[in-house]
This record gives C-alpha cells, sequence and structure tokens, in this order.
C-alpha cells in the first residue's frame, strides 16, 4: 500500500478469497459430519459441533475484514445476546479486536483527504491535529484535535474507496447469507443485507449525517439525560465535533457495575423511544460502539450515519397494538394488524392465537419491572425459530409492511443491546411518556 494510495479497495483479491473460504469451509464441516454421522456420533452432537465450528470461521472471516463485512458484523452483533454464550462470546472478542487494530489509513491519505474536503489551508483550522486515529470504523476512522477556538474535537474521515468496497463485500455476502442460519437459527439475514445496502448511499454522504447530527443536537440540547456532541464543520466526507468523554457500553457490557447497566439500559430506551417525537428522527444503528455513558450520568450518542427520519414521530399504530394487547382485547389487536398490512386480507389467523404469539415479546412493558437477560432473549429467539412450535407457524403468516421494516428492526436490536446489557428497570414508564397511543388519551 503506498502512502498516499486507496485504501480500502487494495486486496480486494484478498478480500473475496476470503469471503469465499465462508461456503467452502462449510461444505467441508458438512462432509466431515456425515462420515462422523455414519460412524454412530449421535446426529444432534454432530449437527452442534458442525454449527460451532461454522460460527467460528464466521468470526475469524468478518473478525479480518473492514467494510461491508465489518459493518454486517456490527449489525448482526446487537443480536448476538439471541445466541450460547460459548458462541457470542469469540463473535464480541473478533469485533472489538477489529475495531482496536485495524490498520490506520496512512497519514498523507489522511491530510490529502482533508485538504481535498476542508480545503487546502485545513490546518489553519486547527490548533493541534493529532495524526494517529483514535478509533477506526467500518468506513472512515476518527482523529482527536483541537479546533481553533480550542474546543476538542472528533475529525471523522472516510477512507478512500470505501463506497466501492463497502458494496462489493455487501453483494459477496449477500451469496452466502444462508449461512448466517448457523449462527441466528431462524433469521434471513438476506434482507437485513438489502437494508444495509439500501442505506449505503446515505451513510456513506457524511454531510447528511451531519444534518442528522445537527437535528439529535438541537432537540437535546442541554437535555438531562442524552447529550449528542455539536457539529463544527462538515464536508461529504469529513465531520468534525465537539469530542465526547465517557465509559463505551462495550465496556459496560463486559464489566460495568449493576448502576451503570441499568442507567444505560434505561436511556437507551429513551434515546428509542423520544428521538422520533423530539427530533423527527430514530437513531438507527443501535450497536454498543454508538453510545457512551457518561461521568455525570448521561447518555452520549456519536454516531449518526443511520438514521430514520420519523416527522410525524413514532407510528401511533404501534403504541395502540400495544395498549390492546395488554388489555387482552384480542379482537382489536387482530383487527389493527389487518389495517396495518402485518396481517394480509388473504391470511386467516385467529385473535387468540395472535395475542399468545405476542404476549411473551411484551413482558419488558406488562409491569414497572423488568430484567433484560441474554436468557430471557435467547428463549423468545428459540420459540420463535422452532419450525415445529406454533409460534413459528404464525410467525410465518405474518407479514412486515415495508413503512415498519427498519423501525422493527432498530427495535429488536435495541432489545439485544439491553440484554447484552443485563439492564433492569422500569420500561413501561418510558413507553408511557413518549410512544404516541401507548396511553388511552
Amino acid at each position: 500500500m503506498t502512502d498516499d494510495g486507496p485504501v480500502m479497495p487494495r486486496g480486494s483479491v484478498s478480500r473475496t478469497a476470503r469471503l469465499a473460504s465462508l461456503p467452502l469451509g462449510a461444505a467441508g464441516r458438512a462432509t466431515l459430519g456425515l462420515g462422523k454421522r455414519l460412524s454412530g456420533r449421535p446426529a444432534d452432537a454432530v449437527a452442534a459441533e458442525l454449527q460451532q465450528r461454522t460460527a467460528e470461521q464466521l468470526f475469524a472471516v468478518l473478525g479480518q475484514l473492514k467494510g461491508g463485512a465489518m459493518k454486517l458484523g456490527q449489525t448482526l452483533s446487537v443480536f448476538e445476546a439471541a445466541v450460547p454464550e460459548e458462541m457470542a462470546a469469540p463473535y464480541r472478542e473478533a469485533l472489538t479486536k477489529l475495531q482496536e487494530e485495524a490498520p490506520p489509513m496512512p497519514v498523507r491519505t489522511v491530510h490529502s483527504v482533508l485538504a481535498q474536503q476542508l480545503g487546502g489551508r485545513w490546518r489553519e483550522r486547527f490548533k493541534e491535529f493529532d495524526d494517529a486515529p483514535a478509533a477506526a470504523a467500518s468506513i472512515g476512522q476518527v482523529h482527536r484535535a483541537t479546533w481553533r477556538d480550542g474546543r476538542d474535537v472528533a475529525v471523522k474521515i472516510q477512507y478512500p474507496g470505501a463506497a466501492t468496497a463497502l458494496m462489493a463485500d455487501l453483494n459477496q455476502l449477500a451469496r452466502f447469507a444462508r449461512l448466517f442460519a448457523a449462527l441466528f437459527p431462524g433469521m434471513d439475514v438476506k434482507p437485513l443485507i438489502a437494508e444495509l445496502k439500501a442505506r449505503v448511499v446515505e451513510e456513506l454522504d457524511y454531510g447528511l449525517e451531519a444534518d442528522a447530527q445537527r437535528g439529535f443536537a438541537a432537540a437535546y440540547a442541554d437535555d438531562a439525560e442524552i447529550v449528542v456532541p455539536r457539529v463544527v464543520a462538515s464536508a461529504p466526507k469529513v465531520i468534525v465535533s465537539e469530542w465526547l468523554d465517557g465509559t463505551p457500553l462495550s465496556r459496560i457490557i463486559a464489566g460495568g457495575t449493576r448502576e451503570q447497566r441499568d442507567r444505560a439500559g434505561h436511556l437507551l430506551a429513551v434515546l428509542h423511544f423520544s428521538g422520533p417525537q423530539r427530533a423527527g428522527l430514530l437513531h438507527a444503528d443501535p450497536h454498543p460502539g454508538n453510545f457512551r455513558l457518561l461521568a455525570d450520568g448521561r447518555l452520549g450518542v456519536i454516531d449518526f450515519g443511520a438514521t430514520a427520519r420519523l416527522p410525524d414521530g413514532h407510528p401511533e399504530p404501534i403504541g395502540r397494538l400495544l395498549r390492546w394487547a395488554l388489555a387482552g382485547r384480542a379482537e382489536e389487536v387482530l383487527a389493527d394488524l389487518r389495517d396495518e398490512g402485518f396481517v394480509r386480507p388473504n391470511v386467516e389467523v385467529h385473535a387468540e392465537e395472535v395475542l399468545d404469539y405476542l404476549r411473551p415479546l411484551l413482558e419488558p412493558v406488562v409491569d414497572r419491572h423488568f430484567h433484560f437477560s441474554r436468557r430471557w432473549m435467547q428463549e423468545q429467539a428459540a420459540r420463535i425459530a422452532d419450525p415445529r412450535s406454533e409460534a413459528n407457524r404464525l410467525g410465518r403468516q405474518l407479514n412486515l409492511p415495508p413503512a415498519y421494516l427498519l423501525i422493527h428492526r432498530v427495535t429488536i436490536g435495541s432489545i439485544g443491546v439491553l440484554c447484552q446489557l443485563d439492564a433492569q428497570g422500569d420500561y413501561r414508564a418510558v413507553l408511557e411518556q413518549w410512544l404516541p397511543g401507548f396511553v388511552e388519551k
């Protein structure tokens, strides 16, 4: 790699070879498994071993790449609470190692991007600029600096060639999507990858991200619970915003106190439900790397590349459906599900069966206290994914309307992070305050 050459596209042959190793490895393990079954080993034991080995290879390949592989890995990471710890732990380690040890852009490339985006006299905008990156992400890296007015700032710089590498990786991963079933039984990864591809254009445009960050910062200015750093300057490939210190949620997940876990969980829920009402925006990338718990107890939010624009706030039918379901009003639940397109006109389902399907998912807001845990999420995932279960049969009859796709994915992802945090508290109160339709007026 030259000092000023492209960062991500180079090595594309080796990147493709690594991704291509996924189905080849799976085929080899399947052959090995067949041989062991023929030799008399129990089928369940062989299946468990194949699942474990496939997951290990998946982690290893994703852990060696940036771009689309890392983006998909980060997106899937919020769901890891749904899988057994022996499989989830290597995944967390691979992503942490990737972010901590990702090779930085050459310094000359960093300076070249800054000159292109901020002008040839870009250095005059800063009192100090640290050439060593403070953090790495899927499509860029962050440098710490001091702005000309003395403020500490974070300078987010996009890797040259990020767009090409990102789309190439996602296209390749889409062809191997069935392999992810080894780690996430019942999850169809193809729609998730399709959604990521659809949002890539927005995430690559730092101008759009800066606008979203400005919207959140204005909505939460001087807030007692949420803090969003203000944007100092922006360009299509660079964002300069105020520096935010704090404890990353990944560290709290790994070894935080009970107080930190519960506080972070509460504030994540507040952000999720209050953002659409206060800013007309939903933060749509809930993985732990995007959040900090500040020393004063506030939640810091530092990445706005993925946002959903909800100018009218959260759709009122969501709150109304939850209210009907909690009250046991099965017929009203089914009627609203049909009206919103969750149940197609030609699909025949029984109202009580639908309510039975939903009830376990509503446990977090039934009472004034709920404990999110990996065990709870694993139970829900197993209940829905088991092809022999009534929940699985009914779930396959339901439809997810396009208007609710991103909201659904972000909500499930946020719940996944709450389970990683092992957070507990009064989540019903958050919905009562922020979710339209949840409280009857």
